[in-house]
C-alpha cells in the first residue's frame, strides 16, 4: 500500500515543509513575552513551572526558526531573525524581566542551552555577529556554568555539554578538552551492535536513539572547531548512523506514522530528525530520497491528523492534546522539540536530496522482516497494510535481572504504528495488552522487567526471539517519578516465565512457559494480552478459542493453539492516544509449570484469515502458517 493511497497526497516538497514551517514559528509569536524572551504557551504549566516552559518556549522554536534562516542562507527571512536575537538579547539580560532561568538555577536550562549554542553556530552570519558587545558577553556568562559541571544525567543529557563547550570555545568563551573528552567517552559507552545506541546504562531504545543520540554527533560534527575536537571520529559517528539507519528506515508505517514506543512522544515528528541527519551526514546505505521520504512522510501524517491544533500551536499529544502522554517534565513549550524533525529545511534548495529521485518505503512495497540484536527487536512490516510492528524481548528501560516496574512505553512484548500501549495510571501497575503475566489473587498482574534475552535470529524466513522473566509483582510506592520508565515499589516474585515470538507478516506465534512458580507466589492464573485497538468506539467479541477487537481500520486477534484458554476482551476508557476507548483481546490459562502454551497474535487493518497451527515436541516447533506454508524451528 502505497503512500499516496493512504494519505490522499504525494508526498511534500520543501516548498510544503518550509510553509509548516513558518506557520509554526507564526502561531507562537502572539505568545511571546514583551522582550520576546519567553514564549509561554497556553495550557496549564508543566512540572517544572512558567519560567521553564516559557524558556522551552523561546529555545525550542529557536532551533525550527534555525534551520529556516540557515536553509534561506539568511535571505528574506529578517523578521525571524530581528525577533530571535532580540529574545536573545533580553534572555541573557540578567535585569530583563522576561530573562532567562539560569543553568545554576534550574537543570532543565542546561537542555536549552544546548539548542542556543547550536543555533548560534549554525546562524552565526545572521544572529551571533550582528549581536552587541555586551550581548555576546552576557551569553558566554550564561553558557558558561557547564564547564566542570558533573550534574548532567547519565543519558544523552551528555551531548548538551559538548555542544555548549563546543561553542564557547569557538568564541572565545571558557571550556574544557577533559569535559569533552569525558563526554564522548560517555556516548561511546552507549553504543550496542548494529548502530543502535542505548540512552544511559539501561537498556532504553527509543526515539532518542535517533532524535538525539545520532542527530547530535552529526550537528556537532559541523560546529566551528568540532573537527579540531573530534578526534577523528566523525567518520566512526557516520557508519553507525548509517547502520542504525537500515534499521530504523523499516520502523516508518506506509502511512507515514512512526513507532508509538517510548518516552517523550509528545515531541511527535522529531521522529523525523535522524533520517535528515543521515541526509545531512551522507549516510550511504539508505538512498537520500529514502530518507527524505520517510522523514516528510512522518510529518505529512501529523499534519494529516490535526497537527498542529486550530490554534496553530503543538499541544501536549500525540494527533489531538492528551496529557496523559506527556512526562512529568513535559511543559507547553516541550513538544517543540518536534522542531528536530524539520531539519530538512536548513538544507538550502539547491541540495541534491530535493531533486532525488523518491524510494519508496519498506513497508509501501514488499513484506520486511528484520531482527534488530541490541533492542532485541523483531521489525515486521506488511506491505497490505503498511502497518509496522515490534516484537519486543530486550528493551524495558532497565538492567538484567532488575525487579523493576514495567513501563508501558518500553516493556511491553509488541509496539506498532497503528497501535499505542495503553497509558492511564492502571497501565503502570498492570501489565495488560501485549504482557504476559502471572495473576495474583488480588488480581495484580505481574511485570517482566529486568528479563534475560534467550535469543533472536532470523530463521528460514521467519524471526525468533526469545526471552526468561523472573515474573514479579510490584507494590507501588507511595511517591512516583515518571520519566518514562516503569513504577517503583517493593517487589515480590512470582515465578519463572519463558516466552519465545516466532513472526512472520502480520502473525506472531507466542509460546509462553512457566518454568517454575517461587515460594508461597500461588499465582492463580496466566493472562497473554494481544495488540491493544483504540478509538472513540472498538468493537470486540469473543469465543472459545480467540479473541476480537476492532476499529478505524484496525483489527487485533489473540486465537489459543494449544487447548486450555479462555478468550476474552479487557475494556479500558481514556487509557490511549488514540481514543477514549481501547480493548485488548486476551487468553487466560489456568497454571501449569513446565508445559508449552501456544497462542497466535495478529494486528491488520483487515480481520485474520484462518490462523497458524502448530506442533510441539520437547522444544522443538512446527508451524504451518495460513498460507500453508510449514516452517520448523527450535527453541534455544
Amino acid at each position: 500500500m502505497s503512500f499516496e493511497s493512504l494519505t490522499g497526497t504525494t508526498e511534500w516538497t520543501r516548498d510544503d515543509l518550509i510553509a509548516y514551517a513558518d506557520g509554526l514559528l507564526a502561531a507562537v509569536r502572539p505568545w511571546a513575552s514583551e522582550n520576546g524572551a519567553r514564549i509561554t504557551l497556553p495550557g496549564a504549566s508543566g512540572g517544572y513551572g512558567e519560567a521553564v516552559d516559557g524558556l522551552e518556549g523561546f529555545t525550542r522554536t529557536l532551533l525550527l526558526a534555525g534551520f529556516r534562516i540557515a536553509g534561506a542562507r539568511g535571505e528574506g527571512v529578517d523578521d525571524l531573525i530581528d525577533f530571535y536575537a532580540r529574545g536573545i538579547a533580553a534572555g541573557v539580560d540578567p535585569q530583563a524581566a522576561d530573562r532567562w532561568v539560569r543553568l545554576e538555577e534550574h537543570a532543565q536550562a542546561k537542555v536549552e542551552a544546548a539548542s542556543l549554542a547550536l543555533i548560534l553556530d549554525m546562524t552565526r552570519p545572521w544572529i551571533w555577529d550582528r549581536l552587541d558587545a555586551v550581548t555576546r558577553q552576557r551569553v558566554i556568562d550564561y553558557l558558561a556554568p557547564v564547564v566542570g559541571d558533573e550534574s548532567y544525567p547519565r543519558n544523552n543529557w551528555l551531548w548538551f555539554r559538548v555542544v555548549v563547550q563546543t561553542f564557547l570555545r569557538s568564541v572565545g568563551g571558557p571550556w574544557s578538552q577533559a569535559d569533552i573528552d569525558a563526554d564522548l567517552a560517555r556516548h561511546d559507552s552507549y553504543l550496542r551492535e548494529g548502530g543502535w545506541i542505548s540512552d544511559g546504562d539501561e537498556r532504553s531504545f527509543d526515539h532518542y536513539v535517533g532524535w538525539a543520540l545520532h542527530l547530535y554527533p552529526v550537528l556537532w560534527a559541523r560546529m566551528q572547531g568540532a573537527e579540531e575536537l573530534s578526534n577523528g571520529r566523525t567518520a566512526g559517528d557516520i557508519a553507525r548512523l548509517d547502520d542504525f539507519l537500515q534499521d530504523a528506515i523499516a520502523l516508518v508505517g506506509a502511512d507515514g506514522a512512526p513507532l508509538i514506543q517510548g518516552r517523550s512522544l509528545v515531541y511527535r515528528f522529531a521522529a523525523a530528525a535522524p533520517y535528515w541527519a543521515g541526509i545531512l551526514a551522507g549516510a550511504p546505505s539508505v538512498p537520500p530520497g529514502q530518507l527524505r521520504r520517510a522523514a516528510s512522510g512522518i510529518i505529512r501524517h501529523f499534519a494529516g491528523h490535526g497537527v498542529p491544533n486550530a490554534d496553530g500551536l503543538l499541544d501536549l499529544g500525540w494527533h489531538a492534546e492528551w496529557r496523559r502522554l506527556a512526562q512529568n517534565y513535559s511543559g507547553t513549550g516541550s513538544p517543540y522539540w518536534a522542531s528536530k524533525g524539520l531539519l530538512g529545511i536548513a538544507l538550502p534548495a539547491d541540495h541534491p536530496v530535493w531533486t532525488a529521485p523518491a524510494d519508496r518505503l519498506p513497508a509501501e512495497t514488499a513484506d520486511t522482516l528484520r531482527v534488530a540484536v541490541s533492542p532485541a527487536w523483531i521489525i515486521s512490516a506488511t506491505a497490505d497494510d503498511g502497518i509496522v510492528r515490534v516484537i519486543n524481548h530486550g528493551t524495558d528501560h532497565a538492567l538484567p535481572g532488575a525487579l523493576a516496574g514495567d513501563s508501558p512505553l518500553y516493556a511491553r512484548l509488541g509496539y506498532s504504528t497503528a497501535t499505542s500501549p495503553l497509558l492511564n495510571g492502571d497501565a503502570w501497575a498492570e501489565p495488560l495488552e501485549q504482557s504476559v503475566a502471572l495473576l495474583h489473587a488480588d488480581g495484580r498482574a505481574t511485570h517482566r522487567a529486568g528479563m534475560r534475552v534467550r535469543g533472536i535470529r532470523l530463521d528460514d524466513g521467519v524471526a525468533l526471539a526469545g526471552s526468561t522473566a523472573t515474573a514479579h509483582w510490584i507494590a507501588p510506592a507511595a511517591t512516583q517519578t515518571r520519566h518514562g520508565s516503569g513504577i517503583v515499589g517493593e517487589a515480590q516474585p512470582a515465578g519463572e516465565v519463558t516466552t519465545w515470538s516466532i513472526v512472520r507478516g502480520a502473525w506472531e506465534v507466542r509460546l509462553v512457559r512457566i518454568d517454575s512458580i517461587a515460594a508461597d507466589a500461588a499465582p492463580t492464573a496466566l493472562r497473554i494480552g494481544g495488540w491493544p485497538v483504540a478509538a472513540d468506539a472498538v468493537h470486540s467479541s469473543a469465543a472459545a478459542d480467540r479473541a476480537i477487537a476492532a476499529a478505524a481500520g484496525r483489527h487485533s486477534t489473540i486465537v489459543a493453539l494449544t487447548p486450555g484458554g479462555t478468550a476474552s476482551v479487557e475494556e479500558r476508557r481514556d487509557a490511549s492516544p488514540l481514543g477514549a476507548a481501547a480493548s485488548v483481546p486476551v487468553l487466560t490459562h489456568p497454571i501449569a509449570a513446565g508445559t508449552w502454551i501456544a497462542c497466535a497474535v495478529h494486528l491488520s487493518d483487515r480481520p485474520a484469515a484462518s490462523a497458524p497451527a502448530v506442533a510441539l515436541a520437547d522444544g522443538d516447533i512446527s508451524i504451518t502458517w495460513p498460507d500453508l506454508a510449514v516452517t520448523h524451528h527450535r527453541l534455544s
